[in-house]
């Protein structure tokens, strides 16, 4: 469960007007530990934020993307309707000319009619003098029939042309009707866009909508991100404060200890939450010296280069900086130290051996656990031995 601490709580009580006190080190201990554990927490609290605003922040650039790609499809269907709708104004100009032309076809057809009739109608009515005056005018049986001929050519002339004429106005009216069946695909074919794009429309609408709820989310996410950032402030202030406060006890205590000598040795250390299980340990007094001398200096910060076990030390500058204390020169890097004193098993480790990893190194305590500068966010701190792959174990005493 992460501790959301508030400003009032974390706030340094040097700001509040009153000094941090501890009567011993391993009070102000564990108010560093306290504090460290509160601090974890709400670096804890930012970073399982920040992963969900990242995912937010995903959803939000997916939105805008389909955002993007339903305007591009909305234009496409507005173009598609455009053409549609021109389309259907050629087809109609199609029409109307074919219109006209039926309604030609028709007057064609109906004059036709009307001249066929009038010449029918004169001829039965003159057909007895008409022929009467063949036979009298003609200059023979052949003239007679030429005569004839010509009535009967004229009878079929007419007759051709009325069929001519139906047959037009026939192909007129049947692409008359093919073109409005083909406006008719048309206009169905531009309600089914128009559709489209009122889908698309509303599609973007509820996109809209679900890209402001996200940015709200996410505005809500820096809010809390920018809350527990202060109160990690906080928390690292009164954390800086509790280690100035710790390095003043532990000088004062080293100081009356060892009446201003360097060797640690024969000092006496005061009790921290570890004394009991180096005590339990099988070993040397001595290595169970250097182990509590070197537990005297947790909560202590942890600084590249450093070999100070109160203003700040690496992985190994501390083991440097605890066995120099006790008259041990060691080499200064934790490759090196890898190779020095005597190789032991883990198995056979006691307090006070050095514990080797990849690149760092630790002082073992005992019950599977290390003494180390851990790192820059944690300081020097008690690990559990087997944390990383072990190297090597060397016995310094």
């Amino acid at each position: 469960m992460i501790v959301s601490l508030t400003a009032a709580a974390l706030v340094p009580a040097a700001d509040q007007g009153m000094a941090v006190q501890a009567s011993t080190i391993k009070d102000i201990q564990n108010q560093i530990k306290d504090t460290q554990n509160q601090l974890d927490g709400i670096n804890d609290k930012i970073s399982s934020l920040t992963d969900e605003q990242d995912l937010v922040q995903e959803r939000i650039d997916d939105l805008n993307s389909e955002i993007i790609n339903t305007m591009t499809s909305i234009g496409i269907k507005e173009d598609e309707i455009a053409a549609k709708e021109a389309e259907i104004a050629d087809k109609q100009t199609q029409i109307d000319l074919t219109q006209q032309e039926y309604e030609a076809a028709v007057e064609r057809e109906r004059q036709q009619q009307e001249d066929m009739a009038v010449r029918t109608r004169l001829m039965y009515e003159n057909s007895k003098s008409t022929y009467l005056s063949i036979f009298l005018a003609g200059d023979g049986l052949a003239d007679i029939l030429n005569r004839m001929d010509y009535i009967e050519k004229i009878y079929e002339y007419d007759k051709q042309k009325l069929e001519e004429y139906i047959e037009t106005q026939n192909q007129v009216q049947a692409l008359w009707e093919q073109l409005e069946a083909e406006k008719t695909q048309l206009e169905s074919d531009k309600s089914g866009l128009v559709a489209d794009r009122e889908a698309l429309q509303s599609q973007k609408v509820n996109l809209d909508a679900l890209l402001a709820e996200k940015k709200q989310e996410s505005a809500n996410y820096d809010a809390e991100i920018k809350k527990a950032q202060q109160e990690a402030s906080v928390a690292k202030a009164l954390l800086q404060q509790e280690q100035e406060q710790l390095k003043k006890l532990q000088a004062q205590q080293n100081q009356a200890n060892s009446g201003g000598s360097t060797n640690a040795a024969n000092g006496n250390y005061t009790s921290t939450s570890y004394t009991a299980t180096i005590d339990n340990a099988s070993g040397s007094d001595l290595g169970k010296k250097v182990a509590k001398y070197a537990c005297q200096y947790i909560g202590n910060p942890y600084v590249s280069g450093g070999t100070s076990l109160t203003n700040g030390a690496d992985c190994s500058g501390f083991t440097y900086r605890v066995y120099k204390d006790f008259g041990y020169n060691l080499p200064r890097t934790s490759y090196e130290q890898r190779s020095a004193g005597a190789a032991v098993s883990y198995e056979e480790a006691q307090p006070g051996d050095l514990i080797c990893y990849d690149g760092h190194v630790g002082i073992y305590i005992g019950g599977g656990l290390i003494v180390h500068a851990s790192s820059v966010r944690t300081g020097i701190k008690v690990s559990n031995a087997n944390y990383r792959t072990i190297l090597a174990v060397r016995r310094i005493i």
